[in-house]
């Protein structure tokens, strides 16, 4: 691919291409599960703004279009929660959201102290668990999403980037 696309932290002037790209990523999952009430199809735009501005949140661009996105926040015990990872259907397979994963990892350790990483995804997205896998993630669990989706629940050590920091 000729084009390059490049990995920043979102702003909140993305918030509105987030919105939109996340939309459209997430009707094949919901359509993998028959339930088009899964929370990334039903949060609001506001919602959505207010994550840009609180959480760590990274998008790719390519030219000033928002191709893909992800978003992670620490939670009380030190693990960071990472998610709503998505990437343009027309752009998906080219390493994208591993990028958008590294740099998400990377802040998160980094500037928010990040002690380990924690994601999941539904039981059936294969594609999605074996980018996890491939970043160095393990199964710990399952657990049922407020949506109902069964989920699988992977984890990871945040050392390696705590030691580089």
């Amino acid at each position: 691919m000729g084009m390059s696309v490049t990995i920043s932290a979102a702003t909140e002037q993305d918030a509105e291409q987030i919105f939109k790209l996340q939309y459209l990523c997430f009707q094949s999952e919901a359509a993998l599960y028959g339930n088009y009430r899964i929370d990334p199809l039903v949060q609001t735009l506001d919602e959505l703004r207010g994550e840009v501005v609180t959480d760590c949140v990274f998008v790719a661009r390519l030219g000033d279009e928002v191709v893909g996105s992800v978003r992670g926040r620490v939670i009380d015990d030190g693990s960071a929660s990472i998610g709503r990872l998505c990437v343009h259907p027309r752009l998906q397979g080219h390493g994208i959201g591993a990028r958008l994963l590294r740099a998400a990892e990377s802040a998160l350790a980094g500037e928010r102290g990040a002690t380990s990483f924690r994601l999941h995804t539904g039981h059936r997205s294969e594609s999605n668990l074996s980018l996890y896998r491939r970043g160095g993630y393990q199964t710990v669990g399952m657990a049922q999403g407020a949506d109902g989706v069964e989920m699988i629940v992977l984890e990871k050590p945040a050392g390696a980037y705590a030691a580089t920091a």
